[in-house]
């Protein structure tokens, strides 16, 4: 009895001693564990697989050095040469971005940190279908559409329908002249859906943060902005519309009257959403000016105005909204 306690409690000894010995190696990495464990979350809403060409590894290396640990990924839909795509300019959202089983298998394949949407080109006779198709495998959004139509067409209509039967956002890329037309009269489909939520992305959607924006648009206008656009208008009027702060255009939007995109941020912290939609290949801010969601989370910690704000807009509202 005595021996089988002192056999135990060398045995201890050594466990520890072995320990301690190790500790020259172990802590390193066990600090680099506990450091991505501790690692405040941040949700991208807006990537693709395939961007511009990028390849996959490029891609999961993007997002890690961003921050991101979780990224919704945006698929185009199948191409088609047809009016929406202006005879298939847009195809592959005009950027190579990967189609909607691309985008499928590869969250599947990683799937801890990645979600993925569901896109089609509206009108394609089997639009509705794709969509759906992806919406049963789990899409978190329709979207990214990126198709010149008429936002009230009867094609967009029936998308508005299917997201409201599957409680799924809708992502749209507004582009003067190119990409959706009427937004001065989207209320009515803001109206009309009250329960789909809508997010707003692109150039014309953040142009329309200044109030006196001239006819002749420019993509991303510079100055200091006339608070009052439409896109406040619909970001505060409208419970479900939403703003997709991705891309040049989000940026911009803020960057070029840091006071009213501060006042803006802070008003709007329960609406806006962070994303990146960049397709450099390592996250690294450089003279190219390539990657826009590692400068868009450093405006969003510069402008939120409070922690409580950035954590909404990088995570909590993204969390919310798609349901993470």
């Amino acid at each position: 009895m005595q021996q089988s306690k002192l056999n135990s409690s060398r045995r201890n000894f050594l466990t520890q001693a072995g320990i301690l010995a190790a500790g020259s190696v172990l802590p390193v990495e066990l600090l680099a564990e506990n450091t991505e464990e501790k690692k405040e979350p941040i949700i991208d809403i807006h990537q693709h697989i395939h961007y511009m060409g990028r390849t996959d590894d490029h891609l999961i290396a993007h997002q890690k050095a961003i921050g991101a640990t979780t990224t919704i990924l945006l698929p185009a839909g199948r191409p088609v040469n047809s009016d929406a795509t202006h005879q298939g300019l847009g195809n592959g959202l005009q950027a190579q971005v990967g189609g909607n089983a691309e985008t499928y298998l590869f969250a599947m394949a990683h799937r801890k940190h990645f979600k993925f949407g569901a896109c089609a080109v509206p009108d394609a006779p089997d639009a509705i279908y794709d969509i759906e198709k992806y919406l049963k495998l789990g899409a978190k959004v329709i979207g990214e559409l990126k198709f010149g139509v008429e936002c009230d067409s009867p094609e967009m209509h029936k998308i508005y329908q299917l997201a409201q039967a599957y409680d799924v956002p809708v992502l749209m890329h507004w582009q003067k002249d190119r990409y959706f037309y009427g937004l001065d009269r989207f209320y009515k489909i803001l109206e009309q859906y009250p329960r789909v939520n809508f997010i707003g992305h692109a150039q014309f959607w953040w142009a329309n943060v200044d109030k006196g924006i001239p006819q002749d648009l420019p993509m991303y206008p510079k100055g200091i902005v006339t608070p009052g656009g439409l896109t406040e208008r619909y970001l505060t009027d409208y419970p479900n519309m939403y703003g997709d702060l991705s891309a040049g255009s989000g940026l911009n939007a803020f960057k070029r009257d840091e006071g009213h995109g501060s006042a803006f941020m802070q008003k709007l912290q329960d609406k806006l959403l962070f994303g990146s939609d960049c397709w450099d290949n390592d996250g690294i801010v450089d003279a190219k000016g390539e990657c826009t969601g590692t400068p868009m989370i450093a405006t969003i910690r510069a402008l939120s105005g409070s922690k409580a704000a950035e954590r909404k807009i990088l995570y909590e509202n993204a969390k919310k909204l798609f349901k993470l």
